[in-house]
């Protein structure tokens, strides 16, 4: 069966689906946040197939989230490494993080896993804000339009 493609469709969330493919691509783009980069690595902590793991990897390059960097010559072998690109997408998995944390797990039950900073190792608990005005997003304010025209 062949899937529905939205890679032109008008909407973000559907062209941002559209990139995602399946639920390997979120799943390949954590272990690359966590900074696995060599294709054993990612197969051996994912426990995915190789010709899985292959085409993800491949359509993180050409989508331009990873590039790859040889590292070996014989035999050829390969770094996938985030680009810009690749770290915006971070606040995609922040968000399901959040979501998943908050409504995938029992009444009062945590999951095992947190984020922490870095520098403070303090706990991070992501939440999505309008950029422009630091506030939460919260869907019961938000409604959906075409762009106004710059100037209109």
């Amino acid at each position: 069966m062949r899937r529905t493609r939205f890679e032109d469709a008008p909407c973000p969330i559907a062209r941002t689906t559209d990139l995602m493919g399946d639920w390997w691509t979120p799943i390949v783009m954590r272990e690359a946040f966590l900074g696995r980069r060599r294709f054993d690595d990612f197969q051996k902590a994912l426990l995915v197939s190789r010709a899985v793991l292959s085409k993800r990897l491949a359509r993180l390059v050409d989508e331009g989230l990873l590039e790859k960097e040889e590292y070996e010559d014989r035999p050829k072998r390969y770094e996938y490494i985030l680009t810009e690109k690749g770290r915006a997408f971070y606040p995609v998995l922040a968000a399901m993080w959040r979501f998943g944390e908050d409504w995938l797990w029992e009444e009062g039950a945590e999951p095992p896993l947190q984020i922490y900073d870095r520098k403070s190792g303090e706990p991070v608990v992501p939440r999505v804000v309008n950029e422009k005005t630091g506030v939460p997003i919260d869907v019961r304010q938000l409604r959906l339009g075409w762009r106004r025209p710059e100037g209109g």
